[in-house]
């Protein structure tokens, strides 16, 4: 039987709840230092000024590295990025249009700055979530969560975001449910016409809600209390500060420096 995408999002929101291989390089990070230079990565980079697009191209060594410490094919995290790329394409599409003052000449042809910041939010929109899909995969998203809370994020915060991300599972599984369901009753018809849809999602949002809500009574059974429990927090040790002391100095030198027009001053000496 041929797995359908709904079924091949519920394996990886599962494998993503938790850590990556131990065989990777940064598996055995502590959370909080992965989850830290995450922050300081993203906030480095998108404070880079729209207009300086050849910064930001330096700050895709992180993704790139990252992915191969963790064993990870980067093909595959650019590819997983590639679906926000309709979004980003919304977001900036219309920029080229309202400013079309010229930026630098590429030969004989004038590229306006609305070109320049256009290529900018796609750029640092795909580093974002490349840099966040390696963190999910090495950190796991439980022990993100548990990282947040002993970061400071107070405990409800950190609760109700583990808890959205795992009804995600639960709202995927009902919409599967319901799928078979239509399927096996459609008598060969895959597709759900205009008039289906408000039912369907009517009924998709009834299930889910009685399924949370059976799901609270029975992790209040078993005593739960609205707080995270960790069976193994993870302790602080040399190698995370080395990997901190490593990447945040490489991340501020990229964010502060012009790499692109450094590099180019030195080919025209």
């Amino acid at each position: 039987m041929k797995t359908t995408r709904l079924e091949q999002a519920i394996v990886i929101l599962n494998a993503r709840q938790l850590a990556a291989d131990d065989d990777s390089h940064i598996a055995g990070i502590d959370p909080r230092a992965l989850l830290v230079v995450t922050l300081v990565y993203l906030v480095a980079m998108l404070s880079v000024p729209v207009s300086s697009a050849g910064m930001l191209i330096w700050f895709a060594a992180y993704p790139i590295v990252s992915a191969m410490l963790a064993h990870m094919e980067y093909g595959r995290v650019f590819r997983n990025s590639l679906y926000v790329l309709p979004l980003l394409i919304v977001i900036g599409v219309f920029n080229p249009f309202y400013d079309r003052e010229t930026a630098f000449m590429a030969g004989s042809v004038a590229v306006s700055r609305g070109w320049v910041s256009f290529a900018s939010i796609i750029i640092r929109g795909l580093l974002s979530v490349q840099a966040l899909l390696i963190l999910i995969y090495v950190a796991g998203f439980n022990r993100i969560c548990e990282a947040l809370r002993r970061l400071g994020m107070p405990r409800v915060l950190a609760t109700q975001l583990l808890m959205a991300y795992r009804y995600l599972s639960v709202l995927l599984e009902e919409t599967l449910s319901m799928h078979r369901a239509r399927l096996a009753r459609g008598y060969g018809r895959a597709s759900y016409g205009a008039r289906m849809w408000g039912p369907f999602v009517g009924q998709l949002m009834l299930r889910t809600l009685e399924r949370a809500r059976r799901v609270n009574m029975a992790m209040r059974a078993r005593g739960f209390d609205g707080s995270l429990l960790s069976s193994n927090p993870s302790k602080w040790h040399t190698p995370d500060t080395v990997y901190c002391l490593t990447w945040i100095p490489v991340i501020i030198i990229m964010r502060l420096t012009d790499l692109s027009s450094l590099l180019l001053n030195l080919v025209n000496l």
